[in-house]
C-alpha cells in the first residue's frame, strides 16, 4: 500500500506510471514493499511483460527514491505539496506587482550532451539545462519561478538520472526557481545505448510595466557584454567535427585543460546579478546569445531604424573559440553566426548609466565589457561588426 501511494502521489513521469511530486515528503522508507498491504499480482507463466518489452519499473522506483531529495532542496514559498494530483502546484505572491505577466520558456542542451556521454560525466549537463531556459526567460525582465524537465533514454540508469537531476538542481538552485516535477521517459529502441535527451520548461514572472522589450532602444545607447563560461551549450555540432579527431583526454596549454573539460564548461547562469541590476539601473535590452550568436540573436530585441555595431576586441575572447577558429579554417562572420565568442548575454542600456550598470555588476563579481553601441541606419535590424 505504502508503493501504491507513492505511485500515486509523486510528481515526475516514469516508464509509463505517474510519480508526483509528494515523493519528496515521503520517508526513506516508504517505498518498501509492504507484503501484508498489497500482495503481488501473478503473471502467466511465458507471458510478455514491460520488463520482457525494456521497460523496469524497478529502476523508476530507484530513480524517483535518488532524486527526490535534489528536488526538495529547491523547493520555494511557491511550491503546494501535500495535495497529489495529476500537475504539480505552485502559488506565487502577486501582491507586489501592478500586472503580473508569465513569461515561460523551453530548451534543450543540443550535441553538448555528445560529450557528456562520450566522457561519462553527467552531473553538469542538467544545469547547463536550467541556465539554458531561465536566461531565455530572464530576457524580458522577468523573474524564474518553477521549473520541469525532460529526460528520455532507451534504458533507465538511476545513477545517469540522479547526476542529471542533480545538475538541474543545482541550476534551478542558483537561478532562485522551484524545480517542481518533470519526466523521465524509458523508451527502449528510440535512442543509442548509453545515451538521452534532454528538455528543460521554465516559468518566469515580470510585472507589465517593467517589462524590457528593446521599445525604447535608440541611438546613442552602450551594449554592455557579460562574459560567458565558453561555448555555453551552442554550436556543438561544429564544435564536436573540429575538436573530436584531436580526443577528448588531450591537454592543450592555451585551454589549461583538457578539451573534453572545456566543452563540458557549465553554462553561466546570469539570473541573480541581472536581476539586481534592474532594482537600481533601467535596461532597454537584453540579449541571450545562444544558436545565431551575434548576428542572429541581437537583432531580434532592435526597433526599426536601429543597428548595433560591435567593436571587436572590447573584451576577451576565450582561447577556445580561436582554437575552433584556427582547426576548422572558419571565417569570422560563421564564428560570429555560430557560437557567443565568449559574451554569454548583451545589456542595452542609456550612456549615462552605463558605468553604474558595470560597477553594480561587479558587486556580483561580472566584469561587464563595452562591446558596442547602438546607431541609426535605413536597412532592417542588424549587427555590423567594426
Amino acid at each position: 500500500m505504502a508503493l501504491r501511494m507513492a505511485l500515486h502521489q509523486s510528481d515526475w513521469y516514469i516508464c509509463g506510471v505517474a510519480f508526483r511530486l509528494e515523493i519528496s515528503r515521503l520517508p526513506d522508507d516508504s517505498m518498501k514493499h509492504d507484503s501484508d498491504d498489497c500482495s503481488p499480482l501473478p503473471n502467466s507463466p511465458g507471458g510478455a511483460t514491460y520488463a520482457s518489452a525494456g521497460v523496469s519499473i524497478e529502476a523508476g522506483n530507484e530513480t524517483v527514491r535518488r532524486i527526490a531529495p535534489h528536488a526538495r532542496r529547491t523547493f520555494t514559498s511557491g511550491v503546494l505539496g501535500g495535495i497529489g494530483g495529476f500537475g504539480a502546484l505552485f502559488q506565487h505572491d502577486f501582491t507586489q506587482y501592478q500586472e503580473p505577466v508569465l513569461v515561460s520558456g523551453t530548451d534543450g542542451v543540443g550535441t553538448k550532451l555528445k560529450v557528456a556521454f562520450a566522457l561519462n560525466r553527467h552531473d553538469t549537463i542538467g544545469r547547463d539545462l536550467v541556465a539554458m531556459c531561465v536566461n531565455d526567460v530572464l530576457c524580458p525582465g522577468a523573474r524564474p519561478l518553477f521549473f520541469l524537465d525532460y529526460l528520455g533514454t532507451g534504458k533507465l540508469q538511476p545513477d545517469i538520472a540522479e547526476a542529471v537531476v542533480k545538475g538541474i538542481a543545482d541550476g534551478c538552485e542558483e537561478a532562485g526557481c522551484a524545480l517542481i516535477g518533470g519526466e523521465t521517459a524509458e523508451l527502449p529502441g528510440l535512442y543509442a545505448a548509453g545515451e538521452y535527451d534532454l528538455a528543460g520548461f521554465c516559468v518566469g514572472v515580470v510585472d507589465k510595466p517593467r517589462i524590457v522589450d528593446g521599445a525604447r532602444i535608440q541611438a546613442g545607447d552602450v551594449l554592455l557584454g557579460l562574459p560567458s563560461s565558453g561555448l555555453h551549450s551552442n554550436g556543438y555540432s561544429l564544435a564536436r567535427k573540429v575538436l573530436e579527431p584531436l580526443g577528448y583526454a588531450t591537454y592543450l596549454s592555451d585551454l589549461k585543460a583538457t578539451i573534453g573539460d572545456t566543452l563540458l564548461t557549465p553554462t553561466t547562469i546570469y539570473v541573480q546579478p541581472v536581476l539586481a541590476l534592474l532594482e537600481t539601473v533601467p535596461l532597454k535590452g537584453i540579449v541571450h546569445i545562444t544558436g545565431g550568436g551575434f548576428l542572429e540573436n541581437i537583432p531580434r530585441i532592435l526597433p526599426p531604424g536601429t543597428r548595433a555595431v560591435i567593436e571587436r576586441g572590447a573584451w576577451p575572447v576565450p582561447p577556445i573559440f580561436a582554437l575552433l577558429q584556427e582547426r576548422g579554417a572558419i571565417a569570422e562572420r560563421e564564428m560570429f553566426t555560430t557560437f557567443n565568442m565568449g559574451i554569454g548575454l548583451v545589456l542595452v542600456v542609456d550612456a549615462a548609466q552605463a558605468t553604474a550598470a558595470q560597477q553594480a555588476l561587479s558587486a556580483h563579481q561580472i566584469e561587464a565589457h563595452r562591446i558596442g553601441a547602438i546607431s541609426e541606419t535605413d536597412e532592417p535590424p542588424h549587427v555590423a561588426l567594426h
